[in-house]
């Protein structure tokens, strides 16, 4: 049996094509094709796209919480509210995010995690982020200081032994005292080793991406500013081919023009677009705790008491949006949030429209709202 999705326009990875027709049975994408439709048997299930996008599933390697929830909360039900948040929004795997807690709070996060996964009532959980407790006081931003503390090998076994292959990505400040022994324990494990909260030089930073490290969590953000006699892990890491850089696109974190810079400078392939939401994602402004922390939403924007920027309620497909609406084009935009995400965790079948890719699909209108959210061939 197959399901035809017809009269889409299809975000190919290097061509929009107007209207198309994909062929999807057992979770996979078997073929893509336009013009009319053969004449079909009853077994097979055609889905009218209305002439609207049809874009792969986005991917997120940076979110905490959604729709009231935080996935620090131990709880799998957290874990499946995150799911269905994100399912709804268009993202169809995530990286669930810790952020700096107790090791004790942590674990029971990771078998949280544990229990969620295979029976995600949304998004896939794609594995587990470590966002600290390894990060610099002076950089914290939201984290919460009492919690943060140097690199311990003996302790991210620990993690390990309780999270095993679960663990994709962690981030640390390399300049602490310990940094580079766990970057080289973090390259064996085969993760993907993210610097931010840091204060590192530039040549800390420069250090750090030759021993391993590869990616930059919500770049200029929780880091070492740019300054032109002391240009910072951020000038460090547009120097570096392989290292890829996390983007929060929502109209508070980075101004339009650094995420274009950031687009000229490393390109789709070297840009990962994230929300990093609290549990306020989807649920308005209030107060809320996160982290610890009090946190209040106005507008949109969630700040700390003393008006620090606490992560963000932006949804993927709004970052979409919004990284189309300041100048980058729609392919590269739709790289950014998918295909490169894939990439870097290894996916090999996600994060493209293609032949023998899963399908793992989003019809988004023009207004880039979700009309629906397709995972495994099953729209949701």
């Amino acid at each position: 049996m197959y399901h035809i999705l017809h009269n889409v326009q299809v975000v190919l990875h290097n061509k929009i094509v107007s209207s198309a027709n994909v062929w999807i049975s057992e979770g996979k994408i078997m073929r893509i094709d336009t013009g009319d439709l053969p004449i079909l048997g009853e077994e097979h299930e055609r889905i009218d796209g209305r002439g609207h996008l049809l874009v792969p599933g986005m991917i997120d390697v940076h979110i905490h919480g959604a729709n009231g929830f935080d996935m620090m909360d131990g709880t799998e039900e957290s874990i499946q509210e995150v799911s269905r948040a994100c399912a709804s929004s268009g993202c169809t795997s995530f990286l669930a995010t810790s952020v700096s807690s107790t090791m004790e709070d942590l674990l029971e996060m990771i078998r949280s995690v544990k229990r969620a996964i295979g029976q995600e009532a949304g998004a896939k959980i794609a594995g587990i982020h470590l966002e600290g407790p390894y990060l610099n006081p002076k950089r914290k931003g939201m984290q919460n200081e009492k919690y943060l503390r140097h690199p311990n090998l003996e302790e991210m076994k620990m993690i390990f032994q309780e999270a095993g292959s679960l663990i994709k990505m962690v981030t640390i400040a390399p300049e602490l005292p310990g940094g580079m022994d766990l970057i080289s324990f973090l390259k064996e494990k085969g993760v993907v080793i993210a610097i931010a909260h840091s204060d590192a030089t530039y040549e800390e930073a420069k250090q750090a991406f030759t021993a391993g490290a590869s990616h930059v969590t919500h770049c200029f953000n929780g880091m070492r500013p740019i300054h032109h006699r002391d240009p910072g892990l951020i000038v460090a890491a547009f120097e570096e081919k392989h290292v890829s850089l996390q983007a929060i696109v929502d109209n508070v974190h980075l101004h339009p023009a650094i995420i274009r810079l950031m687009h000229t400078l490393k390109g789709p392939e070297g840009m990962v677009l994230i929300t990093d939401a609290l549990q306020a994602m989807g649920m308005g402004d209030g107060n809320y705790i996160f982290g610890g922390h009090p946190v209040t939403v106005a507008d949109g924007i969630a700040r700390l008491e003393d008006g620090t920027l606490a992560s963000s309620t932006v949804t993927m497909n709004e970052a979409l949006r919004y990284t189309v609406e300041i100048g980058i084009s729609l392919i590269d935009a739709v790289q950014m949030a998918s295909t490169t995400p894939a990439n870097i965790l290894g996916f090999q079948q996600k994060g493209e429209i293609s032949t023998g890719f899963d399908a793992d699909l989003v019809l988004l209108d023009d207004e880039f709202q979700v009309l629906w959210t397709m995972v495994g061939g099953q729209i949701l």
